[in-house]
């Protein structure tokens, strides 16, 4: 796996004019087509032109913003005036190009970033794995050879970043879908308290639980991202002290069936945080239990996604990939009565989330509890492909369903498969999210873990 460097150090270069937006460009666009790696199934559509242009402009005018020259990948479920919007779909294939930027990609824009195109993703976003028929599936950069999975729903977006495509990407997170593919994949990925976020000219999967996150190398990469995102200014990181830390251990099925791996690096990295002074508590949440049983039909996904599908599923359904299409047709079966008991006991959850995390600063779990499988193997079945779906969405899904942010951030040993320690809080906790991610972070640098070998990429520009 390639070692990346925080895109501060790359704008930091761009500034001074010691590095030229063109280039990292080219580069982006080389790595992209290189005919022996995974470009061609990480990208749906690529904007190389507009790249070019807007890369040699900044290099003549030198203009400034918190992401000015740098070029970074964006989900094909966001709208890019002039392109088509697919969501990963050949059903969308043929629709017609946006009108206009989605909010989220305009922000980046107005921050100076150079859009390199549009990624690959499960179609419409509605499965963990980042599996897709249509398009190819990208493979994991952890073990190549046997290619597996990259998470998804945002499975492009990760491979651009760990592949040299981009320097951090934009993806979208409804039941982990930035923070899967982080994890499984080696990177940093942040999910948002969904309404920070405008998701105008985002295809919608649920309108409840849709957030739009970010992956890239770092904590401090994510929060630049978030801050453009979110149309705020930038607000620098501050590290807590470890030592003043109280840290809710999430128990309960979060911690069930985890691999060795996982296991592993995730009780390494709780003693070495107890070590370090931070005050660790075993939290049982009684309402953990009860959110699997309020999506047993499929939750908000299905009940919001199916009226936006019903009448594409009437005209093209044979067109769909049938494991998507399965789970938006559970919508049609969810009554009204079914959706307003859904989002009363939401509510009631999310109360009880308040009163039970109250005094902790963060809420620790891993981000997935194995490693990627092979995508081989969930191609074969029915059965091994939904068994590891939900496997993979479990643990990140409880953070959507309370309306809560999180971070995973990298927690492995060194030459092991990557595994994410997610470092959650509630609602609008994110700046001190943020921070303390920032600190653990740092605390597994400085112990030589795995997640911090991406800090210094030897990328050579003209």
């Amino acid at each position: 796996m390639k070692k990346l460097l925080p895109i501060a150090h790359t704008l930091e270069g761009l500034a001074a004019g010691d590095l030229r937006s063109s280039a990292l460009v080219e580069s982006c666009l080389n790595a992209i087509a290189d005919p022996t790696g995974e470009g061609a199934r990480t990208f749906t559509r690529v904007f190389s032109d507009s790249a070019r242009s807007k890369a040699k402009e900044f290099d003549t005018h030198r203009t400034a913003g918190a992401l000015a020259g740098l070029p970074i990948s964006v989900k094909a479920l966001f709208d890019v005036a002039g392109e088509p919007t697919t969501a990963g779909s050949v059903v969308l294939a043929q629709a017609p190009v946006a009108k206009a930027d989605a909010v989220a990609v305009a922000r980046l824009h107005a921050a100076g970033a150079i859009v390199m195109g549009h990624t690959n993703m499960t179609e419409f976003a509605f499965s963990g794995l980042g599996v897709n028929p249509h398009y190819g599936t990208p493979s994991n950069p952890y073990d190549r050879k046997n290619r597996r999975i990259p998470g998804g729903s945002s499975s492009g977006a990760a491979v651009s970043v760990t592949d040299g495509m981009a320097y951090a990407a934009v993806g979208s997170d409804t039941g982990g879908s930035v923070r899967i593919p982080a994890a499984l994949c080696g990177l940093t990925g942040f999910k948002p308290t969904a309404r920070r976020i405008s998701l105008d000219g985002a295809l919608p999967l649920s309108s409840t639980l849709d957030s739009v996150g970010s992956l890239a190398p770092t904590v401090a990469c994510c929060a630049r991202m978030d801050a453009v995102l979110a149309g705020i200014a930038q607000q620098p990181i501050r590290p807590v002290e470890i030592r003043t830390l109280r840290v809710a251990v999430l128990q309960g099925y979060v911690l069930d069936g985890l691999d060795a791996n996982v296991a592993a690096a995730f009780s390494s990295a709780l003693a070495l945080l107890s070590r370090s002074g931070a005050h660790l508590e075993e939290v049982t949440f009684s309402s953990l239990d009860k959110i699997p049983i309020a999506n047993q039909k499929g939750g908000f996904a299905a009940a919001e996604a199916y009226p936006w599908h019903r009448s594409l599923l009437e005209t093209h359904a044979l067109h769909y990939d049938p494991r998507i299409a399965s789970r938006i047709l559970r919508g049609k079966e969810i009554t009204a009565a079914d959706y307003v008991e859904l989002t009363q006991a939401r509510r009631e959850m999310i109360a009880e989330a308040a009163r039970t995390f109250a005094a902790y600063d963060a809420i620790l779990m891993p981000t997935v509890p194995c490693m990627a499988p092979r995508i081989a193997d969930l191609e074969s079945t029915d059965a091994a492909y939904f068994a590891a779906n939900a496997m993979i969405l479990r643990n990140p899904s409880v953070i959507n369903f309370l309306d809560g942010c999180a971070l995973s951030v990298p927690c492995h040993f060194p030459g092991k498969a990557p595994a994410g320690l997610m470092i959650a809080g509630l609602a609008m906790r994110d700046q001190s999210i943020l921070n303390i991610g920032a600190a653990i972070e740092s605390l597994l640098a400085a112990n030589g873990r795995a997640s911090h070998t991406l800090r210094a990429q030897s990328t050579t520009v003209a």
